[in-house]
């Protein structure tokens, strides 16, 4: 699903959602049970590493620019 190299894979406390981070500075959140993008992230950097804490909704992801980036996984399955 990524248009370059992914540099890290964080799966969710529950193992039904991934996240990924790539050079196409891009995270994206997948649905472990269909396969399926359910979610799109852009930067302005790429994306060089991912994890998703233990309460399963806060990602924590870096960029290449040394940025931390926080977000929120909600209305996705297996979020919390």
């Amino acid at each position: 699903g990524h248009s370059d190299r992914v540099y890290a894979v964080a799966i969710a406390p529950d193992g039904l959602t991934a996240i990924s981070a790539s050079d196409d500075k891009t995270l994206k959140i997948w649905d472990l049970l269909t396969g399926k993008e359910v979610a799109s992230f852009s930067g302005d950097s790429p994306f060089k590493g991912c994890a998703v804490l233990p309460d399963g909704v806060t990602v924590v992801a870096g960029d290449s620019s040394g940025r931390v980036h926080f977000l929120r996984l909600e209305g996705v399955s297996g979020g919390g």
